[in-house]
C-alpha cells in the first residue's frame, strides 16, 4: 500500500516538474530537442521490432512532428494550461512513463502483449445522414451500449491490459445517453484515461467545449470532407458552418483538436490541396489530421465512391511531402501503414479491436464482421482478453506479422498497402469466411455474397500494387536507406508552419 502511495507521489511530482518546464519556452525547446534525440535513437538506431530502417524513419518522423506541433500549440495558446497538465498527467504519465510497467503483468500471465487500445462506438445514433456511412448511422438508429457495459469495457482494458487510451467513434458519440450518463460523464469517471473521439462537430458549442476544457483528458477529431461544398454535399446543408463555430470554441478554450478527412473519388485531390491544409492547420489550428478512405462496406456501399489507385498514388506523394517538408502529423490509415507498422486490427500489440453499439466485437471499424459479442461474453463470465484467442483474430494477426516481416521469416512487404480487406481483399475475406466471422449488418453480408464486388476489390488491389510497390522500393525497400541517410530526415530549422492565431486569455 505504501509503495503505491509513494509511486503516486513520485508521478505527481514528475508531472508538476514537467509542467513547469513546459511553461518556459527555453526549457520547453531544450526538452523537445532532447526528446527528439531520444526518439531518433529508439526508432532509427535501436530499431525495435526488426522493421526496416525506412519504416522506422517514418515512425520517428510522425511522432516528432506531433511533438513539435504540440510545442507550437502550447506557445500560441491552442493548448491551454489545464489541457497541458491533463496531457502530462494522463497521456505522458500513463502512456509513456509507465507504459511497459502497465502491461508487464499481462505479459507475465499470458506471454504476449495486449492491444494498446480499443475503439468503442457506444451509439449508432447520429443527427446527420451521410452518404455511404460505414456505420449506417442516422437519427432513426437507436442501438446503444448500456452505461454499465460501456464502463465495464473501459475498466477492464485499463485494469487488466494496462491500457490508458481509448478511441470513441459512432454514430455521433455526443448523442450517447444511457442510465442517466452521457459521453462526457464517462470521460470524467475515467479521468486516468486519455480519450480521442470522432465527431461531426455540429453539437459542439461553447458550453460543451468549456466542459471538455475542464476535463482535460480528451481530444476531438472533427470530420470534414473539404470546404463547404464538399462537406455539405455529403453531410448536409449548413454542416460546414457549424463545424467552423465548433473549431472556434475549441481553439478559444485551448482544447486540442484535429480533423478527420474521408477521401472519396470526388474529393481525393481537393483534400490535400494547399488551400485545405492552410485552412485547417494554419487558420483553424488543428493539431493533427487523420485520413480515412471511403470503404465500400457500409450503407448502400459502392466501389465507385472509392479513391482510384491513381488518386491514392497521388495522395501518397502529397502526404509524404506534408510529413517531411511541412512537419505535419498527418496519418493516412491506408497510405500511412509505415507509421503504424502495418495493419492495427484484430488486437495486435500496439493495435486495437472494435466494439459497437450492439456489443459486437469486430477486428476493425472498417471490417464489420463480428467474432464475439460483449453481452454474450459477460454472460459466459469471460473477459475482453478471451476475444484475442478467437481463430479469426489469431489468423489476422499471423497475416499482419508475416506481411510486416516481424516473424523474421521474410521481408517486410509494402506497408503503403497494409489492409488485408481493402488492399489484399481475397486474403482478408478468406480469413473472415473460414473462421465464421458474422456480418453485423445486411450491407456487410451482401458484400460477402457479391461476386462483382469481390472481383473489383481484387482488381483494385492489383492496380495498387502496380503503382505503389515501386514507391515502397524507392522509399524503404527491404533494408531501407543506409544509416547515414537518417540525418536528412531531421526537421530543418524553422520547419513546420505558423498559425497566426492569438492565444486566448485565461
Amino acid at each position: 500500500m505504501m509503495a503505491r502511495v509513494l509511486e503516486r507521489v513520485r508521478q505527481r511530482a514528475a508531472v508538476e516538474v514537467a509542467d513547469w518546464v513546459l511553461s518556459l519556452k527555453p526549457l520547453r525547446r531544450y526538452a523537445l530537442a532532447r526528446g527528439d534525440a531520444a526518439l531518433h535513437d529508439f526508432y532509427c538506431v535501436k530499431r525495435f521490432e526488426g522493421l526496416p530502417l525506412g519504416v522506422q524513419e517514418f515512425r520517428y518522423r510522425a511522432i516528432t512532428n506531433l511533438l513539435h506541433e504540440m510545442e507550437r500549440a502550447v506557445s500560441d495558446g491552442r493548448i491551454s494550461r489545464r489541457a497541458r497538465q491533463g496531457l502530462l498527467r494522463v497521456f505522458v504519465a500513463n502512456l509513456v512513463m509507465n507504459a511497459r510497467r502497465n502491461v508487464a503483468p499481462f505479459i507475465a500471465e499470458h506471454g504476449f502483449e495486449p492491444p494498446a487500445f480499443v475503439v468503442v462506438s457506444p451509439t449508432q445514433k447520429c443527427n446527420l445522414f451521410c452518404s455511404g456511412c460505414y456505420a449506417a448511422s442516422s437519427s432513426r438508429a437507436t442501438a446503444t451500449l448500456s452505461y454499465e457495459v460501456f464502463r465495464r469495457i473501459l475498466a477492464e482494458k485499463r485494469d487488466r491490459w494496462g491500457s490508458y487510451f481509448t478511441v470513441i467513434s459512432g454514430g455521433e458519440p455526443l448523442l450517447y445517453e444511457s442510465q442517466g450518463k452521457r459521453l462526457l460523464d464517462v470521460f470524467e469517471e475515467f479521468n486516468d484515461t486519455y480519450f480521442l473521439f470522432y465527431s461531426n462537430g455540429t453539437l459542439i458549442d461553447h458550453n460543451l467545449a468549456e466542459r471538455l476544457a475542464q476535463l482535460a483528458n480528451v481530444t476531438v477529431a472533427i470530420s470534414v470532407e473539404g470546404f463547404e461544398r464538399e462537406t455539405d454535399a455529403r453531410r448536409g446543408s449548413g454542416t460546414y458552418r457549424r463545424i467552423g463555430r465548433a473549431m472556434q470554441s475549441l481553439r478559444e478554450l485551448g482544447v486540442p483538436f484535429g480533423v478527420s478527412f474521408t477521401a472519396t473519388r470526388e474529393n481525393a485531390d481537393t483534400l490535400l490541396s494547399e488551400e485545405i491544409i492552410r485552412h485547417y492547420f494554419d487558420e483553424q489550428g488543428a493539431l493533427y489530421a487523420w485520413m480515412f478512405h471511403y470503404m465500400p462496406i457500409g450503407r448502400s456501399y459502392t466501389v465507385d465512391m472509392m479513391v482510384t489507385a491513381e488518386q491514392r498514388s497521388r495522395m501518397l506523394t502529397r502526404q509524404l511531402e506534408l510529413i517531411r517538408n511541412r512537419g505535419l502529423f498527418f496519418i493516412d490509415f491506408w497510405n500511412g501503414g509505415p507509421m503504424s507498422g502495418g495493419c492495427l486490427a484484430a488486437g495486435r500489440p500496439g493495435g486495437y479491436f472494435h466494439v459497437d453499439w450492439n456489443g459486437d466485437i469486430s477486428p476493425c471499424v472498417f471490417m464489420p464482421y463480428a467474432v464475439d459479442n460483449v453481452h454474450e461474453m459477460y454472460r459466459q463470465k469471460r473477459d475482453l482478453t478471451s476475444v484475442l484467442n478467437h481463430p479469426a483474430f489469431q489468423a489476422l494477426r499471423a497475416w499482419q506479422t508475416s506481411y510486416a516481416g516481424r516473424d523474421g521469416r521474410g521481408p517486410t512487404h509494402n506497408l503503403f498497402t497494409p489492409c488485408p480487406l481493402r488492399d489484399h481483399h481475397d486474403e482478408g475475406r478468406e480469413i473472415l469466411v473460414r473462421f465464421g466471422a458474422r456480418p453485423i449488418h445486411e450491407d456487410a453480408a451482401r458484400a460477402l455474397r457479391d461476386e462483382e464486388y469481390r472481383r473489383r476489390m481484387v482488381e483494385y488491389g492489383k492496380e495498387l500494387s502496380a503503382l505503389l510497390d515501386p514507391v515502397w522500393e524507392r522509399e524503404v525497400g527491404e533494408r531501407g536507406p543506409e544509416p547515414g541517410a537518417v540525418a536528412t530526415l531531421r526537421p530543418a530549422a524553422g520547419a513546420g508552419h505558423g498559425h497566426g492565431l492569438r492565444p486566448p486569455v485565461r
